[in-house]
């Protein structure tokens, strides 16, 4: 499994989604499922599949599918 897919899975599983729903303008808060509680399950998912720690300001930051990616880059995760 590619870094890519790991990383749409981690959508679907942690926000309970479709695998068609998660794309570039998925954001947050722009699906019932990405509220405060969902963001942190997806943080969460995305801390295990790639066995990184998220500092405090990247989990703030982390606003959209595309932003994630950006943030993941530095902790050397390539998607």
């Amino acid at each position: 499994m590619t870094n890519l897919e790991k990383y749409k899975k981690a959508f679907v599983d942690a926000l309970g989604i479709a695998e068609d729903k998660v794309n570039e303008e998925l954001t947050y808060q722009s699906i019932v499922n990405w509220d405060s509680v969902g963001h942190m399950g997806l943080v969460a998912e995305l801390e295990e599949v790639f066995d990184i720690m998220m500092e405090t300001d990247d989990i703030i930051d982390f606003s959209s599918y595309e932003k994630g990616k950006e943030i993941l880059k530095k902790y050397g995760v390539e998607i």
